[in-house]
């Protein structure tokens, strides 16, 4: 283990020196990738050097996703902290569905969820739990609000005509879930939006009243706290009302950017989710911890334990439930994802993390002004929103951002909304600076300006 420690801690500091030097790694199509690297497995084992080889050319080759040239995804950076927490669970391995195999670390999540829970404004009978994923607190979500509609179903699936809600433009695991849950895709009823990406919460009012006339049964409305192309977010609290009048479970997907729960300045944006029965945020986005640490809370803890819990004499064998975890999860074997996010939260305290939350809206201000004030871009996208939304040269979005990706000179993606297709830069990295925003901008003009016959037809003067 220690020879192994010692090659982790070389490679570490080798791609660390060579990530300043090259932001981007290098660019392998993926119809080259088996004869670019040697990802082959064979009957014997291979000798030291060769392994050590193999090892530093697949690491350097890895997309870059934590330098000041990684704008495509919405996660982002290295907070050193937290991938000291990682490493750690990593070392340790525990399982936290019991006490017995997790131990402290039980405390540590426990810990989290009740200060999360405190922050949204519940009292103690709230809970939650953590999730490799968005997608996978969405599921939760939609079982709770199916089971919260009718407590037999858990025994005696569905059979009745069920019917979820969403915005046009919330994360595609909505549809997918409904498929899991036995609800069906065809029943998942798409919201329209207004023209910043928000609910229209007269439509879903509109659409609920229809379904409920038509035999169908509303069991969820789902609510986005930062969508996944513009950041919208949508009226929590008008939408609340609407489905505490109906008996509608609803949860906001607050994947993206729940995290402002976190900023005095920014939590306005997510008013009234005191009044919401499920809440759901991804610490590995906005607070900047590695990959995956999803949080999921419940305004009543007991709707964890009727839509999640089982018994099992082969797991559960010390302790009271409230502390074998397993029982409140939709997994059984389950990673400490907790512990990143306490090494984090723990050395930075809250107020660390509200300052990664609003330095990212700083930076999302520095590209908005620098598109607002350049004559060659266009702005698509709004303020209290980390995702700037622009095109530049009337060039396709999606021309620039893959050569752009292709040349090994910046990682950005591209999204759309309506009619329009654009170029999406996220801010979710806070470990960036200013200069970094405004590098990315002069990266990308220089770029096209060296780089005109890569466009094709596209005209760029």
């Amino acid at each position: 283990m220690e020879e192994s420690l010692d090659i982790f801690t070389n490679l570490a500091k080798d791609l660390l020196k060579d990530e300043k030097i090259n932001p981007v790694a290098e660019h392998i199509p993926s119809s080259k990738l088996y004869d670019r690297l040697d990802l082959s497995l064979h009957q014997d084992p291979i000798d030291d050097e060769k392994f050590l080889a193999s090892l530093k050319d697949l690491v350097f080759t890895t997309p870059r996703t934590a330098t000041n040239a990684f704008f495509n995804q919405l996660f982002g950076g290295r907070n050193e902290k937290a991938v000291l927490g990682d490493l750690l669970a990593v070392l340790l391995n525990n399982s936290m569905y019991t006490y017995k195999a997790a131990g402290p670390m039980i405390g540590v999540e426990k810990v989290i969820i009740r200060k999360v829970c405190d922050m949204v404004g519940w009292d103690e009978n709230a809970d939650g739990t953590i999730a490799p994923g968005g997608s996978m607190t969405n599921l939760m979500s939609m079982i709770m609000g199916r089971d919260y509609f009718d407590n037999k179903t858990p025994h005696q699936g569905v059979n009745k005509k069920l019917t979820v809600y969403t915005s046009l433009d919330s994360h595609y695991s909505i549809p997918k879930n409904a498929a899991f849950s036995g609800i069906g895709r065809e029943n998942v009823r798409l919201i329209p939006t207004n023209k910043f990406g928000e609910m229209d919460v007269t439509a879903l009012e509109q659409q609920i009243q229809k379904d409920k006339a038509d035999g169908f049964h509303p069991v969820l409305v789902n609510a986005t706290a930062g969508t996944t192309v513009l950041g919208a977010f949508d009226d929590i609290e008008n939408i609340s009302q609407i489905c505490k009048e109906n008996s509608i479970w609803l949860h906001v997907d607050g994947a993206y950017c729940g995290s402002v729960l976190f900023s005095a300045k920014y939590k306005h944006l997510i008013k009234g989710v005191d009044k919401v029965d499920s809440f759901s945020f991804n610490a590995h986005k906005m607070i900047g911890t590695p990959l995956s640490c999803s949080l999921i809370v419940v305004k009543d803890k007991s709707y964890l334990h009727e839509s999640f819990s089982n018994d099992a004499s082969y797991l559960y064998q010390t302790d009271h439930d409230e502390f074998n975890l397993g029982k409140t999860s939709l997994q059984c074997g389950r990673r400490n994802d907790a512990l990143k996010f306490w090494t984090l939260w723990k050395s930075v305290g809250t107020k660390g993390l509200e300052e990664i939350v609003d330095r990212q809206f700083e930076l999302a201000d520095t590209a908005r002004d620098y598109v607002r004030n350049h004559p060659d871009y266009k702005l698509y996208s709004y303020d209290d929103s980390i995702s700037i939304c622009f095109n530049y040269k009337g060039i396709p979005a999606r021309d620039i951002c893959t050569k752009l990706y292709e040349h090994s000179k910046l990682l950005v993606g591209y999204g759309s909304f309506r009619e329009d297709e654009f170029i999406r830069l996220v801010t979710i990295n806070a470990q960036n600076e200013n200069k970094d925003i405004l590098n990315f901008f002069k990266t990308l003009e220089l770029f096209v300006k060296e780089n005109q016959t890569l466009f094709k037809k596209d005209v760029v003067q």
